[in-house]
């Protein structure tokens, strides 16, 4: 049991990770205007099929019992990635992340309850203590949102929100997340039209970071992130997630020399404090 957390602590720190970097890349791309989003969402999508096909057959032999993700984790793939892309073209990133993680929240929240899963009324609290962390942090970059921007950003919430359920179930995280990208080509097809048929805008650097946002933040990441969702709960999974935004303005502070202002540390202790009541609540009212 006591492995089984480590382990669990291990792949979510990772993937929270990965989801910050693949946020940076998105912006890099996205907001320098190196690449169109549509080129992007292409490439990256394809990249990770390619990089995770490639880690299965370096990987041991799957057995015929093995599952092979599923239709409707692709489409949510899919939705959020394309949404995803294309919200940010008139979205700043301080009310994109607002949205998005907002409508994470809302989605996974809704369907747990649906699900007959109630939460603790420490569950409550924190999420509301690690939400309103997370809303100070972006709170200074806040604009009001195009309504275009404001419904792709909050589709490729509930998106991702879905895909992430789907993945608590997984028994094997990589080759789910491997065959869910590949699951994705029917939908890349009319993407590929789209792309050549408006001419797509194309550079080295945006090639680059597509690539890199696929391959790894995206599909190394996503696996990793299937595996660490067998050791928590719905709720726990999602306000884990809130962490993201507080990782990347500690990245800024480490590689960029940005400094630590008060409204980082504020806003970290919040959200690592709302984290600590959802964890530490739930596993107190099941030992109570």
């Amino acid at each position: 049991m006591q492995h089984y957390t480590i382990k669990t602590i291990l792949f979510t720190g990772f993937a929270l990770l990965a989801f910050a970097g693949n946020s940076i890349l998105c912006r890099l791309a996205l907001g320098e205007q190196s690449i169109d989003a549509g080129s992007f969402t292409l490439i990256r999508l394809l990249s990770g099929i390619v990089m995770l096909f490639s880690i299965v057959q370096l990987s041991a032999p799957a057995s015929h019992s093995q599952s092979k993700g599923s239709w409707q984790a692709a489409a949510m793939l899919f939705l959020y990635a394309i949404s995803f892309s294309y919200a940010y073209l008139s979205l700043d990133t301080g009310t994109g992340a607002l949205i998005l993680f907002g409508a994470v929240q809302i989605t996974m929240i809704l369907a747990s309850l649906f699900m007959g899963y109630r939460l603790h009324y420490a569950e409550w609290v924190g999420m509301g203590l690690a939400f309103s962390g997370f809303v100070y942090l972006v709170l200074p970059n806040v604009t009001t949102p195009s309504f275009l921007g404001f419904v792709l950003m909050a589709l490729a919430g509930v998106a991702w929100g879905f895909y992430t359920l789907k993945g608590r179930g997984s028994r094997s995280p990589l080759h789910d997340t491997a065959y869910n990208f590949l699951r994705t080509l029917p939908f890349l097809l009319p993407l590929l039209i789209w792309v050549v048929g408006w001419q797509a805008h194309l550079s080295t650097q945006g090639v680059l970071l597509a690539i890199t946002s696929g391959a790894v933040t995206s599909g190394v990441g996503y696996a990793i992130w299937y595996a660490a969702l067998g050791g928590l709960t719905a709720t726990q999974a999602a306000v884990l997630q809130l962490l993201v935004p507080v990782i990347s303005a500690v990245g800024g502070v480490i590689f960029s020399g940005e400094a630590i202002s008060q409204r980082l540390v504020i806003a970290s202790v919040l959200v690592l404090g709302g984290i600590l009541t959802v964890i530490l609540g739930r596993a107190w009212y099941k030992s109570s």
